[in-house]
């Protein structure tokens, strides 16, 4: 006799009974199976009543199969469901029967993903689909077309056709699910310099706060609310010297940096080298656009003094003055324990946050290209082409049509 014993379930009902809460796992990337179905066979036969001795064909139409369907969802925020469910297959059609009934089609399978999910071709590499938006449906695999029945197969010439066709094939693949957080401002800095304490006062979240390195194991995100304006706040784990190549938390979490429209880096006071601090961690986001072909070093920036709350005045000065040196642009003081700096950082904040959605509203009204000037309208204007000759009254008269 064997025992399977699933500990994950035991560590549910452990925590259910205990009544802790269950720490959120977080996952970013993961590869499934998906498959849509296979449409149903046509259907051979005729129709055989009394007093109807040759009735005729009336085989119907197999159904079609079920489709792939990835859908958009704003409560998601991870991809760990798909760390224990990895294939996903669509139902086929079912075939045809006489008396010209269809077959009934193949359920549609839905699969729910966290909004910024890029869906990757795992044999190409190539981003089939970018998941942004809640409710969005979009479909990967169709299903197979229904066959058809010999009904269908009627002609002048042929009036008890036998031919049936089958299903229609499924289409089935391996793909990638690659999770970027959709955030509007990125938090990063070296481990405890006081991200996951920051985030915890401007917002809901609340990340776990200790005083050791890597507290933070996956991001977190806070939704702020400041002067009627709501941005989302992504905490990262901490950056260390070669992150970019994978040191530490590694390159893992850089990459939810690049749907970011900004970047807070806290800078900690206490630190011998502050410069240095500040330098290392800005050559890791440009060696990580070099070497995945991205932006996020180049991402507006708002570089804060924290922890300042363990110094006095003068070594706080010392410390913005040196930080400033290394990153020629005004640093702000923050505490996140008695406020201060807080305001400040926040409307910045807000501020980036505007331009980047005013931005983006310019490019859904022009399709993304600039507008031509009257100029560059006037020179592509040619008098001797008809096509460009409007008469004022057709004009008119088309308009209030």
């Amino acid at each position: 006799m064997f025992w399977v014993i699933h500990w994950d379930e035991i560590q549910i009902n452990l925590f259910k009974f205990k009544g802790w809460s269950r720490p959120m796992q977080f996952l970013d990337e993961a590869k499934i199976f998906i498959a849509s179905g296979k449409g149903g066979n046509g259907c051979v036969s005729f129709r055989r009543e009394r007093f109807i001795p040759k009735g005729g064909p009336d085989g119907g139409n197999g159904g079609r199969g079920g489709s792939v369907i990835f859908v958009g969802e704003k409560d998601m925020n991870t991809l760990i469901d798909f760390r224990y469910t990895q294939h996903f297959k669509a139902k086929r059609g079912e075939g045809g029967a006489g008396k010209d009934r269809f077959g009934k089609a193949g359920d549609d399978i839905y699969i729910k993903v966290p909004l910024g999910t890029e869906i990757i071709n795992d044999e190409t590499g190539e981003v089939i689909l970018d998941v942004l938006e809640h409710g969005q449906q979009i479909e990967l695999l169709k299903g197979g077309e229904g066959g058809r029945g010999n009904a269908s197969f009627v002609s002048s010439k042929n009036r008890a056709p036998r031919q049936f066709t089958e299903g229609g094939d499924n289409q089935e693949c391996y793909v990638r699910l690659r999770l970027k957080l959709l955030a509007d401002v990125g938090l990063l800095g070296k481990p405890s310099v006081g991200k996951s304490t920051f985030i915890s006062k401007v917002s809901e979240a609340k990340p776990k706060v200790a005083d050791y390195p890597f507290t933070t194991l996956h991001p977190n995100l806070g939704m702020v609310k400041y002067h009627e304006t709501d941005f989302v706040l992504a905490d990262l784990p901490g950056l260390i010297e070669g992150a970019s190549e994978g040191h530490g938390l590694g390159h893992r979490f850089l990459k939810h940096l690049s749907r970011c429209s900004s970047q807070l880096h806290l800078v900690d006071a206490c630190s011998e080298t502050i410069a240095e601090d500040y330098t290392v961690l800005r050559g890791e986001l440009e060696k990580f656009d070099a070497m995945y072909g991205s932006a996020i070093s180049k991402l507006p920036e708002i570089v804060a003094l924290s922890r300042t709350d363990a110094l006095q005045d003068d070594k706080i000065a010392e410390a913005k003055a040196e930080l400033e040196a290394a990153c020629q642009k005004e640093v702000i003081v923050l505490s996140s324990h008695d406020g201060r700096g807080v305001d400040d950082i926040l409307t910045l904040l807000v501020q980036e946050v505007h331009n980047l959605r005013k931005e983006r509203d310019k490019d859904l009204l022009t399709g993304g290209e600039n507008e031509p000037t009257e100029q560059e309208i006037a020179d592509e204007y040619d008098p001797g082409d008809p096509r460009d000759y409007v008469d004022e009254d057709d004009y008119m008269e088309s308009w209030y049509k």
